[in-house]
């Protein structure tokens, strides 16, 4: 399917210097943003403290965002858990900041006690309840104490169904999963490549991959976005959406060294990205318009994830069609790599490249 088509071979790679040196430039940036001004790791990585409470309805998720933001600890994630009426908040263990009204300030070192009660207050506060303490034996004969969310009138506006703590060892090995998972991907799709067209595609298109991955990590760096688990997921999935790419004009750089033989490397590959101009609108046009949609209307838990993947489809177009194609062209690649001359046996005919039944004895 095709919208238009476009009868003359755009010359891309004539420009492929200056398109590929502001590459240069916004890679080196982002890899500054990174070294200079890390990343803002979410709680998943740093540890934190993680509360699910339950509303006897549907949940207003804004409200209990604000009502915890309130605290202080800083960025928190909540989301819906399981269901609507459910709730997950995610909060950094950060020492809170004094409290004037009360006339305390909480311990640098908060303990897990003392933020899931700051938090369960705040949210039972936001419904109009106050929170009470009570004493309960579990089955084991343990004695625990429990935390209830009470109204004047005796009902209970939100419960506390869990809370648990997330050390900082499982988010150091969240870090370490992360990038072996990327790791592993990039090495499947240098294999993959290599396999499928040949090595020098195989180099390109990882540098243009990588390409996409530092400078969606250098725009997280630079405005500080939080990074949490579903930042990583876009990454992954950027990387698969943009080798996809890069394997249609591939594709498309073989055909046409097949098609037309007179036609030298730059013009073959210019005639490859050209001729793809239609399918690459579509696809990356219906792509974009779902990741927009997350972006807007996904709310905050969507929102960085929709972010991620925004950055990461923009930059993989323009990494797959100025990157990915220059740098195979600059290492060298040419017909005989890709279609292999029939080899003659004795006592056959001249070969005729252009005759399907060329080889046959005569």
């Amino acid at each position: 399917m095709e919208f238009f088509r476009i009868k003359r071979d755009i010359p891309f790679m004539k420009h492929a210097i200056v398109l590929n040196a502001i590459s240069l430039i916004t890679f080196v940036l982002a890899v500054f943003f990174i070294l200079t001004r890390g990343l803002h790791l979410s709680v998943e990585f740093t540890g934190g403290t993680l509360v699910e409470v339950e509303y006897p309805q549907a949940a207003q998720v804004a409200k209990t965002r604000e009502a915890v933001e309130k605290l202080g600890f800083g960025e928190v994630q909540v989301q819906l858990f399981g269901s609507a009426s459910d709730v997950l908040i995610r909060v950094a263990n950060k020492a809170l900041p004094s409290n004037p009204a009360a006339g305390t300030s909480t311990s640098a070192a908060s303990t897990q006690s003392d933020t899931v009660l700051k938090v369960f207050e705040s949210v039972c506060q936001a419904d109009g309840g106050a929170v009470q303490s009570t004493t309960v034996v579990s089955s084991q004969g343990e004695t625990q104490q429990k935390l209830l969310c009470k109204t004047p009138d005796g009902k209970e506006p939100v419960k506390l169904q869990r809370s648990e703590f997330v050390g900082p060892s499982v988010g150091a090995e969240l870090v370490s999963n992360g990038l072996i998972a990327l790791g592993m991907t990039v090495l499947g799709i240098m294999i993959y490549l290599a396999f499928r067209f040949e090595w020098k595609f195989a180099v390109a298109g990882i540098i243009a991959n990588l390409h996409d991955i530092v400078i969606i990590l250098g725009f997280f760096a630079f405005f500080q976005w939080e990074f949490s688990l579903a930042v990583l997921a876009a990454i992954l999935a950027v990387l698969g959406y943009s080798v996809n790419e890069s394997v249609v004009i591939f594709d498309r750089i073989r055909e046409a060294f097949r098609k037309y033989r007179k036609m030298t490397t730059r013009e073959v590959i210019d005639h490859a990205i050209t001729s793809t101009i239609s399918r690459t609108i579509i696809t990356h046009g219906s792509t974009e318009m779902m990741v927009l949609s997350m972006l807007i209307f996904g709310g905050p838990t969507l929102f960085y994830f929709a972010l991620a993947l925004t950055i990461g489809i923009l930059f993989g177009i323009y990494s797959s069609v100025f990157v990915a194609a220059a740098i195979a062209m600059w290492l060298g690649v040419k017909r005989e790599d890709l279609i292999k001359t029939p080899i003659k046996k004795e006592g056959e005919g001249p070969t005729d490249p252009n005759d399907p039944n060329s080889g046959a004895m005569v």
